[in-house]
C-alpha cells in the first residue's frame, strides 16, 4: 500500500515542523509550504490531502482552496482548514468552498491526526476503483497522477505517466507508434517516432524490474505483458 502524501501549508514554520513530525510518525509522507504561492508551485495534484491555513500572504487559504477546487487535476483532493478564524461565518465559508473539515486553532495534535485519518478514510471509500490501475507492486493513481513501486513514488514525466497508464490499462495489446502518438501527443504539431522510443527507454529504466514487461514487437509497436 502506497503511503499517503500530505501537504501542510501554513506561514508558521514552527507549526509546520510540529505537524510534519507527528504526521510522519503516523506513517504519512509529508511536505510543507509556508505560503499558498509556494504550495501551488509544488504540484499539489500529487497529494492525498492538504492541511491549509486560512490567513496567509497575498493568496489566502480560502483563495487557494478555491483555485484547487476549480482545477480538474486537484478538484478531488481533500482539504482540511487549520485556522484561528473559527467563527461560524468562516467555518461555513470554508465548507462551502468544498473543504472536507475545519479545525480551529489552537488545536491538539491528536485532534489533527484523528481528523486526517477520518478524511482519508472517507476519501478512499468514495474513490472509484477505476481511478487506480496497476500490476503487482506497480500502482498508478490516475486522479492524483502518481505512480508507485512497492509503495515508493516513481518520478515520471507527464508523457511517461500517460504512456505507462495506456499500456497497463490495455495489458496484452500492442500499440503502434502512430496510435501512441495519437493518444498521448494528440495536441502536438510535430513529434518524431524516436520521441516515443526515448520515452519508453526511460520508462523501462524508472520502473525497475517491471521494465521488462514493456515489450517491443518489431514492426508493430509496444505493449505491456502480464
Amino acid at each position: 500500500m502506497a503511503k499517503h502524501k500530505i501537504l501542510v501549508v501554513d506561514d508558521e514554520e514552527s507549526l509546520c515542523e510540529i505537524l510534519q513530525f507527528n504526521l510522519e510518525v503516523e506513517g504519512y509522507e509529508v511536505d510543507v509550504a509556508y505560503s499558498a504561492e509556494q504550495a501551488l508551485g509544488m504540484h499539489p495534484e500529487r497529494y492525498s490531502l492538504i492541511l491549509l491555513d486560512v490567513m496567509m500572504g497575498e493568496i489566502s487559504g480560502f483563495r487557494m482552496a478555491q483555485m484547487l477546487k476549480t482545477n480538474p487535476e486537484t478538484a478531488n483532493i481533500p482539504v482540511i482548514f487549520c485556522t484561528a478564524r473559527d467563527n461560524e461565518d468562516d467555518t461555513v465559508a470554508g465548507l462551502n468552498l468544498g473543504a472536507d473539515d475545519y479545525i480551529a486553532k489552537p488545536f491538539s495534535v491528536r485532534e489533527v491526526l484523528a481528523r486526517v485519518r477520518s478524511v482519508l478514510r472517507r476519501t478512499a471509500a468514495a474513490q472509484p476503483a477505476e481511478d487506480r490501475i496497476g500490476f503487482e507492486e506497480l500502482e498508478m493513481d490516475l486522479r492524483r497522477k502518481v505512480c508507485t513501486l512497492g509503495g515508493e513514488e516513481i518520478p515520471l514525466t507527464k508523457k511517461e505517466f500517460e504512456i505507462l497508464a495506456l499500456l497497463i490499462a490495455h495489458r496484452g495489446t500492442i500499440f503502434s507508434r502512430e496510435e501512441i502518438l495519437h493518444r498521448i501527443w494528440s495536441d502536438e504539431v510535430v513529434v518524431l517516432d524516436r520521441t516515443i522510443d526515448v520515452n519508453i527507454t526511460r520508462l523501462r529504466r524508472k520502473i525497475g524490474p517491471y521494465g521488462e514487461y514493456i515489450v517491443t514487437r518489431q514492426g508493430y509497436g509496444y505493449g505491456f505483458k502480464g
